[in-house]
Order: C-alpha cells, then structure tokens, then sequence
C-alpha cells in the first residue's frame, strides 16, 4: 500500500509548480484586466501557460516512470523529451501573442491604470517565483531529470521577466508614460521566444539520439581501452532518453580466452562506466570479439 502512494520527487517537483502557477494566474489576471496593464496581463498569460505545462508534466513523467513492457522494450520515457518540446512550443506561442498584445497598445495608447495595485501583485510574484526556482533546482541537481530542469529554466525566465513587468510599472508611475509598459511587454515577449529555443533543442536532440557528450564518451572509451585485459574496441555509440543512458560497443580480447573470465572482463568495464553518472540508469550492450 506504502509503495503506491510513494511520489517521486521530480512528480512531487510539478504539483508544486502546478500550485504556485495557479495561484500566480488568479492575482495576475484579476490585476492585469483591472489595471489594463499589458505587462501584467502577458505575465498573466504567461503563468497560465506555466500551470497548464507543469501539470502536463506531472502525467509526463508519471508515464515515463512506468517499466519496460511488451510494447516497450526500451520503456516510456522519452516521454519527457516530447513533454519538453511541447513545453518550449507552448513558451514560443505565449511570447508571440505578448508582443501581439503590445503592439496593440502602442497603436491604441491605451491608459494603464490601478498601478500600485500591480507593482503590489508583481513583487508578491516575484518572491514566489523566486522560491519556487530554488525548489526546482534543488530537485533538478537531485534528479537530474531533464523535465525538471525544463520547468527550472522557464520558471527562472519568469523570474526575469517578471523583474521587467515591475521595472515597467515603476516608470510608468513615475513618468505617467504609458507607451512603456508596451515597450517592455514587446521586449518580454522577445526575451520568451529566446528561452524557450533551447527547451525546444534539447528535446528534439534527445528525440533524435544525440550521442552522450564528448566528454563522457571520450570517459567510457578510456576505461574500455585502459582494461589491461582489452586488446582494443571499436563501434562505440551511446545515447540517452533523459533518464538513462545507453551505450554499445564491440570489446576485442585474447583469443581462446574462457567464456567465464570473458563475462568477468565485461562486469568489470559495465561497472565502472556506470559510475560516470549515477544519477542515470546505464543500459550497456558489449560484444566480446
């Protein structure tokens, strides 16, 4: 019974954010659309977007979690790449209608109004977000869960962008220049586009297995080649799906060496490649030659 209710931390990680961005949509919008303010309006948007993401999240990596099956043999978890993906096209589309939103006012001129009121919410938000970033992070070093890590970066432009909302509504209250907050609304909206190419890029590299990083590949084949029992390897190729790593290579050793002690050399190599990353699950498929 222990066993079902238990939560993962990387799920326990998107409730959270699912919960601070519900609460951040209700104050922002009832601001935003009080105040006429577009800053505070995108911000709105923007954390409306953010719940609907984290709790698409949530079921993302609840089905990657889920074993290996029949239909599966590799398991779900690329799940999360198509999660993230998603994720970076949802932040672009947001961004896009923001600079929308502004260049309306700038033609319109219309007046932003109940400007206390929003600097009050944007701080409020600020400081929420700010936590919720250091949440995130804190789970995404633990987990090092690409999903997590997606949500971290996008909460961590919120923050960003909220500063500018605050920023914009402190000029406009002391200069009364409303084309300001319009201004700024088209600069965040940019600044979004920016952060949500590199979600997307993640994603799709994973999608299309992308090798592990040099570094770790270069790792994997000196402790293959530094076995004082290998003669040498060839066909090394490696790829992840976020939550494990793959490897495969062919491994050459002495001829007629015994079937027992060839098992042991390969246990002995698998062992330590596993430790280059142990946050990560290894799956290694070596071909003794």
């Amino acid at each position: 019974m222990n066993e079902k209710i238990k939560m993962s931390p990387q799920k326990r990680a998107t409730l959270v954010s699912s919960s601070v961005a519900t609460l951040l949509v209700i104050v922002k919008l009832i601001v935003g659309v009080a105040s006429g303010s577009v800053a505070v309006l995108a911000s709105a948007i923007d954390s409306l977007l953010d719940m609907l993401v984290s709790a698409f999240n949530f079921f993302a990596i609840k089905k990657s979690e889920e074993h290996p099956d029949e239909g599966y043999h590799y398991g779900k978890a690329k799940v999360q790449e198509i999660a993230e993906v998603i994720e970076g096209t949802i932040i672009t589309i947001s961004g896009i209608y923001i600079i929308y939103e502004a260049i309306k006012k700038l033609n319109k001129g219309s007046v932003t109004t109940l400007l206390t009121p929003s600097i009050l919410a944007m701080v409020f938000s600020i400081i929420v977000t700010y936590l919720l970033v250091i949440y995130l992070l804190k789970v995404a070093k633990e987990t090092d869960n690409i999903v997590i890590k997606a949500d971290a970066l996008h909460y961590k432009t919120d923050l960003w962008s909220n500063a500018a909302v605050l920023v914009a509504l402190g000029l406009v209250y002391m200069t009364g220049i409303d084309a300001i907050d319009a201004v700024f609304g088209l600069g965040i909206g940019l600044y979004i586009i920016y952060s949500a190419y590199e979600i997307i890029q993640e994603g799709v590299e994973i999608l299309l297995d992308r090798a592990l990083n040099g570094e770790i590949v270069a790792n994997i084949g000196e402790i293959i080649s530094n076995h004082p029992e290998v003669t040498s390897y060839h066909w090394l190729k490696t790829r992840t799906d976020g939550s494990t790593n793959f490897v495969e290579f062919h491994m050459v050793l002495r001829p007629n060496m015994l079937l027992l002690e060839a098992h042991r050399i390969a246990d002995e190599v698998e062992d330590k490649i596993c430790l280059l990353d142990k946050k990560k699950k290894w799956i290694i498929t070596q071909k003794t030659i």
